[in-house]
């Protein structure tokens, strides 16, 4: 499930455990298979009246928003953002994890750029400065660091941006995630900073590098479709010619 440049589909998840098992099992399982419409029928069938619920559903729709503009579902993309931007906005009047909405506010300037790519010189900036403000409300936050990556990696060097800074924000957020080490056995937020990682080696030329995280990726989830049959094979090409 090939993603467009800009749009690397990094996800963050925290659950309450009466739900856990369920929730980790079905996205899971629907992220490592590339499924999105399983991804859907979960995230559209999802009650979320805590705050706590409420930032998992933006969660989930931030993926789903991510994947609609991968595939040119430009109105269903605009569709979701709408429900993801009113949920932050409830939880921001509460000041309820003020550095993860900082981060998804920074994404989500990142999919109107997405959706009309005209807008980037009038708001590319904020999603700079909502990642900024998601490490100064939290430095734990790997979340906010991966924001800053995608900021950093995907912004012309002519308009500060720096691939070398991208992947040192890229590798601090991993460090952070594996430091936790929460469940990262079974965690697709995990394996995703991993592909993100993998990808960014990829686009930078830096192929053994890339292969290396591949292999890590694989090593822990070994039917991971977008690793095994996308990214690896074509890094190995890069590699043997």
């Amino acid at each position: 499930m090939e993603r467009k440049k800009y749009l690397l589909i990094t996800f963050f998840m925290f659950m309450f455990l009466p739900i856990l098992g369920q929730t980790d099992t079905s996205i899971y399982k629907a992220y490592i298979s590339g499924n999105m419409t399983d991804w859907k029928k979960y995230m559209d069938s999802y009650i979320a009246t805590t705050n706590e619920q409420k930032m998992n559903l933006i969660n989930y729709q931030y993926g789903y928003i991510g994947y609609c503009i991968d595939q040119d579902k430009d109105n269903e993309a605009e569709k979701y953002l709408e429900k993801a931007e009113a949920l932050l906005k409830q939880l921001e009047k509460q000041q309820y994890k003020m550095s993860m909405i900082y981060a998804y506010k920074s994404a989500f300037v990142g999919f109107k750029i997405g959706l009309s790519p005209h807008k980037a010189p009038f708001i590319g900036q904020k999603s700079t400065t909502f990642a900024k403000q998601s490490i100064a409300a939290d430095k734990t936050n790997y979340f906010g660091y991966i924001q800053l990556g995608n900021v950093a990696f995907y912004t012309p060097a002519m308009f500060g941006g720096s691939k070398t800074d991208a992947m040192q924000h890229y590798l601090k957020a991993l460090e952070l995630i594996e430091k936790d080490g929460a469940s990262l056995s079974i965690d697709w937020n995990y394996l995703n900073l991993l592909s993100t990682i993998i990808n960014a080696y990829y686009e930078i030329k830096e192929y053994e590098k890339a292969r290396k995280y591949c292999i890590k990726a694989l090593k822990i989830e070994p039917q991971f479709d977008w690793v095994k049959n996308v990214l690896y094979p074509k890094i190995l090409k890069k590699i043997a010619k």
